[in-house]
């Protein structure tokens, strides 16, 4: 099942945000039977090439994946999309205009301007039809990113846009541009509103996540494992000889 139906369903999905090239890792999501895997090619190298051997491994795995692109990269949306990747993770959206050029960068005409090609891996190379590779093209995922004190104050018109499915509150971006620090109660009452309207419109929220603890209390229909800090925790308490977290 797509993770756009398995949305739909009302499933809560758990997924580790990697950065390349991050195979074993890729693997570990599959074995341990993550929701999704979802690759930073914003933070991290945006080797197409790599990525569309991580896209194939996490697909040998059944494991979907959703990719964080450069800020309004729509290059990078058209290609991450037929390389097979099931959504993409749009930063620093800011506003209504700026998520409705996400949303065209992501869909096929007439919804969108996305480039149509059925040769590439997201139409198994041409062997599906036209029709059908439209069909399964409905079911890209479109997550917006609200980082800043702008993107907050315009969070009810962002999610509003049709074919936001999501919204995601960057907190350590949101930190600096609120002029808090990491953490600040500030933050999390701008986190709180965007999530309120997001619910009040029908998106969905993304959250991301620390500690597998944190994750089990997070009210977000989609759980981000930061599994960089994640794992330097778990480095340090074998060091230590004692429990992470």
């Amino acid at each position: 099942m797509r993770l756009k139906a398995k949305l739909r369903s009302g499933a809560r999905l758990r997924g580790g945000i990697l950065r390349l090239p991050a195979e074993m890792l890729v693997e570990l999501s599959g074995v341990a039977e993550l929701d999704y895997v979802l690759v930073d090619c914003e933070h991290g190298p945006a080797d197409l090439v790599v990525l569309q051997q991580h896209i194939a491994l996490a697909q040998a795995h059944g494991v979907p994946v959703l990719v964080r692109v450069g800020r309004g990269d729509a290059n990078q949306v058209l290609r991450v999309l037929d390389l097979g990747a099931e959504g993409v993770v749009v930063p620093h959206v800011e506003s209504a205009s700026e998520a409705r050029e996400v949303v065209r960068s992501a869909h096929y005409p007439p919804r969108g301007e996305r480039g149509f090609a059925t040769y590439s891996r997201a139409g198994r190379f041409g062997a599906v039809s036209a029709a059908e590779h439209l069909d399964a093209a409905r079911d890209v995922l479109v997550i917006a990113m609200v980082e800043t004190a702008a993107g907050v104050e315009n969070a009810a018109e962002i999610v509003a846009v049709d074919g936001v499915d999501a919204v995601w509150v960057g907190p350590a971006d949101l930190a600096v541009s609120l002029g808090v620090p990491p953490g600040d109660a500030a933050v999390s009452r701008a986190k709180e509103q965007v999530h309120s309207r997001a619910r009040e419109a029908g998106a969905a929220v993304m959250s991301i996540v620390s500690s597998a603890r944190a994750g089990a209390v997070e009210d977000a229909d989609f759980v981000v494992y930061n599994v960089a800090h994640i794992l330097l925790d778990v480095f340090r308490s074998l060091r230590a000889g004692s429990e992470p977290g």
